[in-house]
């Protein structure tokens, strides 16, 4: 399990755009399972929609990627640093099914597609309990910047 506290260390997103509240379980090399608590206080909720509060889907994939990359860092053994983004390089097959409101909890679990010259590909579900709320294939890579 990985808390919050370790989240910070490992992903440079913050308040209001750090989507991963915890990780329940990890299998280097393999998959992850993640959690966001979703609740009335998210900064977006006020224009998406003030009658209809709705998580939006690009925050979904969001939510997914910083999930894939704890994955990517968990097992290459890497702890980014200020340097080092990572990066999305595609989305494919990007499906939503059901919304996302206030007071859902959105469980998340990636999986590596295949990991070729640095690039990654997962397959990610997003749940609200049993229910499918998103899922798609992304793709993401770490780069060093300046």
């Amino acid at each position: 399990m990985i808390d919050i506290h370790q989240i910070l260390k490992l992903l440079p997103h913050r308040y209001p755009i750090l989507l991963v509240d915890r990780v329940l379980h990890v299998e280097l090399g393999k998959n992850i399972r993640a959690i966001k608590n979703v609740t009335i206080n998210e900064p977006f909720f006020t224009g998406h929609f003030p009658h209809r509060p709705v998580m939006p889907g690009v925050l979904m994939l969001e939510a997914m990627a910083q999930t894939a990359a704890l994955l990517s860092f968990a097992t290459q053994g890497v702890s980014p640093d200020e340097k080092t983004v990572y990066y999305f390089a595609g989305i494919d097959a990007a499906r939503f099914k059901r919304p996302v409101e206030p007071g859902d909890q959105l469980v998340m679990d990636v999986e590596v597609l295949r990991n070729k010259a640095g690039i990654y590909k997962f397959k990610g579900v997003a749940r609200v309990g049993e229910e499918i709320a998103c899922e798609a294939e992304l793709m993401c890579t770490m780069r060093t910047v300046g």
